[in-house]
């Protein structure tokens, strides 16, 4: 299955950037075993402002992928739920998971509208860039968590 992170805006060569593009190289290379990547990371730059053009681009990028919208009102999870949410996924026959991260406004509503569901990384607002480098993250530990690398929380 493949995955990726799609986000408005251009993440530029700071260090939130390298992370970004480190876990995500981590992750491809970990989930080749398990049917899991490679993950790709996929910024948009709109041609006009606001939500509703910054939306045809992010649903044009998902189309045909299962849409998971990264929205401050989404679901939470824990890491390993994250995992086993990302692996059930995968066994159902998903090709292809998307998620999707809004400019400054956030998301329009049709791409909450349009997603199978949401995520969120807390009440806190989160500089896109970093939250970019944290999904990242996240699904990397994912792919660890599911190739059974011992995980220090359990």
């Amino acid at each position: 299955m493949r995955l990726a992170v799609v986000a408005i805006g251009k993440p530029g060569r700071g260090p939130e950037a390298t992370l970004a593009d480190d876990y995500a190289r981590r992750a491809t290379l970990a989930g080749r075993a398990l049917g899991l990547g490679p993950l790709e990371l996929i910024d948009l730059e709109p041609r006009r402002s606001g939500k509703a053009p910054e939306a045809e681009l992010i649903l044009q990028a998902a189309e045909g992928a299962h849409l998971i919208a990264c929205d401050e009102r989404g679901r939470t999870y824990a890491s390993r739920a994250f995992a086993d949410h990302i692996a059930a996924l995968r066994d159902r026959g998903e090709r292809r998971v998307v998620f999707a991260i809004g400019g400054a406004d956030g998301l329009d509503d049709s791409v909450r509208a349009a997603a199978a569901s949401t995520l969120a990384f807390g009440p806190q607002t989160w500089p896109h860039a970093l939250a970019r480098a944290m999904l990242a993250e996240q699904l990397y530990r994912a792919v660890t968590i599911l190739s059974g690398s011992p995980y220090h929380r359990d």
